[in-house]
């Protein structure tokens, strides 16, 4: 990369800052750590392979890097593609050819979303394949902006207030997966990209489709944010901050169990005695 700009400087600091801010605030990696960085060839997985490399130079802890990338079988999927890159880079790789893309065009009417079958079937392939190479870490790609999207999605269609945690254990207990960009933007994770020039591979599963849900939540998003920047930002930083005694989840809090404490010592002043 040649010499950047004071801007492009500080874009590059701010991206690693923050991925090193996230993976100390959640202990995403550990001395020794083996840590599976799936690469699927866009800005994010891209951003985030570049961004551990730094902090594999930087940090006090040794762990090792191996990239790894699902090849579900799409049609025109340029194979040459990830390994010239990953070999550029002198990055250990690994190509896993799994057709999944035939199992979801089987199995999705036409029409209708893929993304939550290929998801689980990109998932299931890839937390095997971890256990095979001994990886005690999976870093995936997903940052801010995805997790705000994931909120509002689940709470809009699914009734529910969760997200993407920055770290999270695997249903069956053994994979830990880890997500360093969980404080980055995509704004700059786009611009860092743009600026390094990486060799974007598009999705042509679902990436192009026009009726997606997450698409719908993402115009919104955007559309708040021009009206009030930062609001995304603020957002994200709620979920950082959660009050369970100032929502509605039993299971959370013991709403049933509150009592008055007549030894307590009043908050507020009688209004009358001031």
């Amino acid at each position: 990369m040649s010499t950047l700009s004071v801007n492009q400087n500080k874009l590059q600091k701010r991206l690693r800052r923050l991925a090193a801010e996230a993976v100390t605030d959640y202990g995403m990696i550990e001395e020794g750590d083996k840590i599976m960085v799936c690469l699927s060839g866009g800005k994010d997985s891209y951003t985030m392979l570049e961004v551990l490399l730094h902090l594999q130079k930087v940090a006090p802890i040794r762990f090792e890097l191996v990239a790894v990338n699902l090849d579900q079988k799409q049609p025109g999927f340029p194979e040459h593609v990830l390994p010239a890159y990953l070999e550029q880079v002198g990055v250990p790789y690994h190509i896993l050819e799994r057709d999944t893309y035939s199992i979801v065009k089987e199995k999705v009417p036409e029409g209708k979303t893929t993304c939550s079958l290929c998801s689980r079937l990109r998932r299931g392939n890839l937390y095997t394949f971890a256990d095979e190479i001994g990886a005690t870490r999976i870093a995936l790609g997903h940052h801010r902006d995805d997790i705000v999207e994931t909120f509002f999605l689940n709470m809009f269609y699914g009734g529910t207030l969760k997200a993407m945690p920055p770290k999270l254990l695997s249903d069956d207990g053994r994979n830990v997966v880890i997500r360093p960009l969980a404080y980055c933007s995509e704004k700059d994770i786009e611009a860092y990209s743009r600026l390094r020039e990486f060799p974007i591979i598009p999705c042509n599963l679902c990436g192009s489709q026009e009726n997606l849900q997450r698409k719908v939540v993402k115009e919104m998003l955007q559309s708040w944010e021009r009206e009030t920047p930062g609001r995304v930002e603020s957002i994200f930083r709620s979920l950082r901050h959660v009050h369970p005694s100032q929502l509605a989840d039993a299971k959370l809090f013991d709403f049933a169990g509150l009592k008055i404490d007549d030894q307590a010592t009043p908050r507020f002043l009688n209004v009358m005695n001031v």
